[in-house]
């Protein structure tokens, strides 16, 4: 069994919604960050952490990344065109919105006070809107990213447009706005959104 160590809110959530869509047994235990409970296993003191057995993983997409080839699930097999794609769109998510969040994040109660530059914000919520405006264009006519199959890319993405809904970042409109309802309103997403 697997276990999950992180606050709920943070990029744990993405990790336990991927263990709800595969449908594998888990324990969650909340924890804070740099927490004597994270430390332990992540001297960075950053959640998530899975650990499997007496194997400590961390980051998020990793930990994902691994859950769904060790599964088979949520993902394309390596070496294939289709996961070359999939890649793709975990990297352009992480890359153009992920870090923008992350960013604003930073600068807007993480760092020191005397490291932080609040306007930048204006500039990446910018960012972030073009990226939505590219996302959409990603979206096709699948019902998912990659088409007719839910992959890690939907996860992280849709993990990435609630993040900007608290962090006041620009929401998306017409049909990427309605895929994000659709993803919120799978049963696994929530599931964990219930804890």
């Amino acid at each position: 069994m697997y276990i999950v160590i992180g606050g709920l809110r943070s990029r744990t959530f993405r990790v336990l919604w991927m263990l709800e869509e595969i449908g594998v047994p888990y324990e969650h235990y909340p924890a804070a960050p740099r927490s004597e409970d994270v430390t332990r296993y992540n001297p960075s003191g950053k959640i998530p952490v899975l650990l499997d057995g007496d194997t400590a993983l961390t980051d998020s997409t990793a930990i994902m990344t691994y859950l769904a080839d060790r599964h088979d699930a949520l993902t394309y097999p390596a070496g294939t065109l289709d996961r070359a794609r999939q890649d793709g769109l975990t990297h352009f998510i992480l890359d153009e919105m992920d870090a923008l969040l992350w960013t604003a994040a930073r600068h807007g109660f993480i760092l020191p006070e005397d490291k932080r530059v609040p306007a930048v914000k204006d500039s990446l919520k910018w960012e972030y809107e073009r990226s939505l405006a590219r996302l959409a264009e990603k979206l096709g006519d699948g019902p998912f990213l990659m088409g007719d199959k839910i992959t890690l890319p939907d996860l992280l993405a849709t993990h990435c447009a609630n993040w900007a809904i608290s962090a006041k970042f620009p929401e998306p409109t017409g049909a990427l706005a309605d895929y994000f309802e659709a993803m919120r309103a799978r049963p696994a997403f929530q599931r964990v959104n219930a804890l």
